[in-house]
């Protein structure tokens, strides 16, 4: 609000703002309790909608404490705000104990402080009403969610995704190759675990010698309850991940789809050959 203020002959509008402290606990409440329960679905936290629900109160209080403090230093404002307040919230309302643990949420925090703000801003011009706050509130809070569920599947599948040269017969191919945790096609005969390969991968790669060593093994799997998989033995193969992991006569299975692919990877390994994840 402005307000026109005359002290002699200076005359000058002042700015100033009315915050209502009801709603200012009101706001931070609930964004309080959207940022937990975030930062609790991405960390797998074992707190409660209980504990959630104490640790937004103490961190909307806190703030509207802080807001009446006759403080007037930014750095003073900017540590009690963003590290004490958020720091003892987290403690209340995520049942954190550890340092590791803290650090982790605290990052968590602020991370989904950004995307919601950033969503709900976004969000702000096609609310009209003051009425829709909350509706925009809530929409933000599953737009954040989608968004952290999206670069956690990222990470799981860049974690998963290694470059492997598999040598036969005195050359090499260099293919992408997906660590499937739910491969556990053994070798009945020998008990190894066997990695499993384009058929048109396949073809460019294996000569006559390793075609040579040939057979059939059994396997079950969506679609398939009982079939059988041409096996063959290569040379050796090293799988890249970060550093070299050889693997001598790899037992390597055709698949006669390609599809399994999806043009991203040409191999699906199986988690034992590298002692299991």
């Amino acid at each position: 609000m402005k307000r026109y203020k005359e002290s002699g002959a200076e005359k000058r509008w002042e700015m100033y703002y009315e915050v209502y402290i009801d709603v200012l606990f009101l706001i931070n409440f609930m964004m309080d309790y959207l940022l937990l329960l975030i930062v609790r679905r991405v960390l797998k936290c074992t707190a409660t909608h209980g504990n959630i629900c104490v640790g937004s109160i103490f961190g909307a209080a806190a703030v509207c404490i802080c807001m009446l403090l006759p403080v007037r230093s930014t750095l003073i404002r900017f540590l009690l705000f963003h590290l004490s307040v958020n720091a003892a919230m987290i403690w209340i309302g995520l049942k954190i104990r550890t340092l590791r643990e803290f650090l982790k949420a605290f990052v968590a925090l602020y991370a989904s402080a950004f995307l919601l703000g950033g969503v709900f801003t976004w969000l702000q011009p096609y609310v009209r009403a003051g009425s829709l706050f909350f509706g925009a509130a809530v929409g933000s809070y599953y737009l954040v969610i989608g968004i952290w569920k999206f670069l956690l599947y990222l990470q799981r599948m860049n974690k998963y995704q290694y470059t492997v040269t598999v040598y036969t017969s005195g050359e090499s191919c260099t293919i992408h190759a997906l660590l499937d945790t739910g491969n556990s096609l053994c070798d009945p005969v020998t008990g190894k675990p066997v990695c499993i390969l384009g058929k048109r991968q396949a073809g460019e790669i294996l000569k006559e010698k390793e075609l040579q060593t040939l057979r059939y093994i059994p396997y079950c799997s969506v679609g398939t309850e009982k079939g059988v998989l041409p096996v063959i033995r290569a040379e050796k193969m090293c799988i890249h991940t970060g550093q070299e992991c050889w693997v001598e006569k790899p037992l390597i299975g055709i698949c006669e789809e390609d599809s399994f692919t999806n043009g991203e990877y040409q191999m699906i390994l199986n988690p034992a050959i590298l002692g299991g994840v």
